[in-house]
């Protein structure tokens, strides 16, 4: 991977994408971002694209890229998500903290595993749990009502989550049956 090469690209991308927002606020009253809300939203597409472009210049089987990818794309849907509407009710509340703990889950478990895809299969499964607990502890600790729609889009998020988590089992090449059936 030429750093170079992949920071200006991500850094173009970056900032193609920032311009819909910016000149969607010059044609209507509905798109209003703050300095912040671009500051956030540049670092947080800046940090997935260099995250993506070290994924696919990864050495290894596809499906442990894809797996990664899935990964990554999925964290950016919630926190995009979680920092525009809340997941759960609107504004900040201990649910919406929870959401923003689950990809640090995941990314918790891939540094003690050292990203090996057996490690990330746990992490990304340990993230689809508590991608479900989520709504739960936003009844029982927080006492915020959740709505049926909040409790599909944790399951959707969830399935996100087990998707990557598959695909990581897939590409976990200490699993000999595997690599029976690959040769």
């Amino acid at each position: 991977m030429n750093l170079s090469k992949s920071l200006t690209r991500v850094s173009l991308i970056t900032a193609t994408l920032l311009l819909v927002p910016l000149v969607a606020m010059q044609f209507t009253a509905e798109v209003n971002w703050s300095p912040l809300d671009f500051i956030v939203m540049g670092a947080l597409l800046f940090s997935v694209g260099l995250a993506l472009e070290l994924v696919a210049s990864r050495r290894g089987p596809v499906v442990y890229r894809l797996a990664a990818a899935g990964a990554v794309l999925t964290t950016l849907l919630l926190v995009w998500s979680n920092l525009a509407v809340g997941f759960i009710g609107s504004g900040p509340n201990a649910a919406n903290l929870l959401c923003g703990a689950v990809p640090l889950l995941a990314l918790g478990g891939a540094l003690m595993g050292r990203f090996q895809a057996r490690s990330m299969a746990y992490a990304t499964g340990a993230a689809a749990l508590l991608q479900l607990l989520v709504p739960v502890v936003a009844l029982l600790v927080s006492h915020i009502e959740v709505k049926p729609q909040e409790w599909g889009i944790s399951v959707v998020f969830a399935a996100f989550w087990l998707g990557s988590a598959w695909l990581f089992q897939r590409a976990d090449t200490s699993n000999g049956s595997l690599n029976q059936r690959l040769a």
